[in-house]
């Protein structure tokens, strides 16, 4: 399965997609979110700002999906989802970081787009243990790969500490 594991600053991808571990207002923040923003220029936060709300400040709730062009990036498509914040397992987190995997590669699969680049999502500020994180994104996207095989997915973690982790999980299922 055409999966591989990285160091390396996302926003230097040249992928068909890079995916935004965003927040549910999509207006920028810190971590992946704040760099992507800063390296695509202000017409992200402008196509940001045109998807509708969905609730009062929130345009991509959490464990959904949204898609902007990539401006100013090397990816020519941003695909936005929110991960969970991490409450130590009891409130559906895994499922919801699970979705946010699956709903990030509908949209590319609707968009015609193979190459992917995955960060680590919630593994920032949202707290999710890495491990963990790292077998729920692992075993969901195998599971969409056996049934669309023509994805080539790269899970792109911004520290060597992070790919390791993320390595370790991808060579011991």
């Amino acid at each position: 399965m055409p999966i591989a594991v990285i160091a390396a600053d996302i926003t230097t991808l040249a992928a068909d997609a890079i995916v935004n571990a965003a927040n549910e207002a999509l207006l920028g923040g810190g971590g992946v979110d704040g760099a992507i923003h800063r390296a695509a220029g202000p017409a992200l936060l402008a196509a940001c700002r045109a998807l509708p709300e969905v609730a009062p400040g929130v345009r991509c709730p959490t464990g959904e999906a949204r898609i902007t062009p990539g401006f100013a990036l090397p990816a020519r498509w941003v695909i936005h989802t929110v991960g969970p914040v991490w409450h130590g397992g009891g409130r559906d987190e895994a499922a919801l970081l699970a979705d946010c995997h699956r709903n990030a590669l509908r949209l590319a699969r609707g968009h015609g787009l193979r190459r992917i680049a995955f960060p680590a999502i919630s593994c920032g500020v949202y707290g999710y243990p890495a491990p963990l994180a790292a077998g729920v994104a692992l075993g969901t996207l195998r599971e969409v790969l056996e049934r669309d095989p023509a994805f080539d997915i790269v899970l792109c973690c911004y520290s060597e500490p992070m790919r390791a982790v993320f390595q370790a999980a991808l060579t011991s299922a």
